[in-house]
């Protein structure tokens, strides 16, 4: 990729020579040049530039404070400031604000290339961060959150609204609505993008050791606590902290909880010193935290605080519409995981999945999905590719298809025990069933054999 570099004097011989010394270094490399600082910033407005070398004094101004504008036109650019005057205040000044490096004339011979490699190594990692940090945003982003109903449009219009504030939101909902997705967006819509966005499940984490992973603790504090340990938020400062399951957390955690809400402040366990950090926080839950507040389960001061700025997520029969457009988006996704081709999908195994109440909503789709690409065989999914019991609710309605019900389920006992390759606790763990009923199974319809 062509190095682009831009060269700033007012001496033009100077900046003759030292293009032809760079161009002789770098096969491909293209040099703009300018005699005064106003010339330079118009070039950064119409070209990208990866390195600027720039002199000090110049006729219309300062090199050092030119280097403060050249960042608020191109970040990612690297600036080398040259002078015949060195000055170790200039230099201290230059740095500060955000100069590559500063040099005194007459040592450029010696030091230019070196520091140009060194700059230009620079950017092209900059780039790659930059790029690679696009490439999340955009796969976290809500385009990502898939639907066309009322009600998701209408979340999705709310979350993009809060996303720019510092706001607390509770995200509701049922269980697998995808509200850690949801939350991701939010972050990344948000003006911490470029920070961490931590993730905490506070169900999965036993109440024992709950806030230790939340504030982190210091060695000693309790048996088995060897070294000092950074807690989550510590982890997610300058950035967003998810909350899951909100609902489960121990009430004598929560007072803690509503002084990091309050005050960004809190104690490791063992600490007497205030840890202080600046954490947005996303909560979710699938409880009526209000109603728990009422009853004494939760406590009200804390609810009211998480409760600022509300969105609920519908719940997948509530969006029986977006069905279709989730299960080829899922498709393509399990597909590329898997290194396959994207199969076709047929009428058939969409109209099953239409029509189907799901109790475990989003995420339960898209682990049937997982499941069918899995099981199918040829180049489509088929109505045979999906567990048997959404294919026997499929039969209910084709009752002319002449298969009963024993039928399908014998027929998909039999494709995933092809899959497992015969491993029975497998089939069992696909089948989501416990062994002893497989083997129940596997002997009334005569599969042992």
């Amino acid at each position: 990729m062509t190095k682009k570099l831009l060269l700033i004097d007012d001496e033009e011989k100077l900046r003759q020579l030292l293009a032809r010394i760079i161009q002789l270094e770098w096969d491909d490399i293209e040099i703009s040049q300018a005699s005064n600082l106003k010339a330079g910033l118009q070039i950064l407005k119409q070209k990208e530039i990866d390195v600027i070398i720039c002199d000090v004094k110049l006729p219309d101004g300062n090199g050092v404070e030119f280097v403060l504008e050249a960042k608020k036109q191109q970040p990612l650019a690297e600036i080398l400031l040259m002078t015949a005057y060195g000055q170790i205040a200039d230099g201290v000044q230059a740095i500060k604000n955000g100069a590559f490096d500063y040099m005194t004339k007459g040592d450029d011979n010696n030091k230019i290339i070196p520091l140009l490699y060194k700059a230009m190594e620079k950017v092209d990692l900059a780039k790659k961060v930059h790029r690679l940090e696009q490439q999340v945003g955009k796969k976290y982003a809500f385009e990502q959150v898939i639907g066309e109903s009322k009600e998701l449009k209408e979340a999705i219009s709310l979350g993009k609204k809060v996303a720019h504030t510092d706001s607390t939101v509770l995200l509701l909902g049922e269980t697998g609505t995808g509200k850690e997705v949801f939350a991701q967006a939010i972050h990344y819509e948000s003006d911490r993008k470029g920070k961490a966005f931590v993730a905490v499940n506070c169900s999965a984490i036993s109440k024992d050791i709950l806030e230790s992973e939340l504030f982190g603790h210091l060695a000693g504090s309790f048996t088995g606590a060897l070294k000092d340990k950074k807690g989550l938020f510590e982890e997610a400062n300058g950035g967003t902290i998810f909350l899951d399951e909100m609902g489960e957390m121990p009430l004598e955690l929560q007072t803690k909880m509503l002084r990091v809400l309050e005050t960004g402040e809190f104690l490791k366990v063992g600490d007497s010193k205030v840890t202080r950090v600046n954490v947005r926080v996303i909560a979710a839950t699938n409880r009526e935290l209000e109603k728990e507040a009422e009853e004494g389960h939760f406590r009200s001061d804390l609810f009211y605080r998480l409760s600022v700025f509300s969105i609920k997520l519908p719940s997948l029969k509530e969006r029986t519409g977006d069905i279709p457009l989730l299960v080829r988006h899922f498709v393509g996704i399990q597909a590329a995981k898997m290194n396959r081709k994207v199969p076709k999908i047929s009428d058939d195994y969409i109209s099953a999945l239409d029509g189907r109440l799901w109790k475990g909503n989003v995420r339960e789709l898209k682990n049937i999905i997982e499941r069918s690409l899995i099981l199918m065989e040829g180049d489509t999914l088929e109505l045979d590719s999906l567990p048997y019991d959404i294919q026997q609710g499929a039969q209910l309605d084709q009752p002319s298809s002449g298969l009963s019900l024993s039928e399908v389920e014998k027929r998909h006992i039999q494709k995933v025990l092809v899959h497992s390759k015969g491993n029975k606790a497998e089939a069992a763990r696909l089948l989501e069933i416990g062994i002893a009923t497989l083997y129940r199974k596997l002997d009334e319809y005569k599969l042992n054999n």
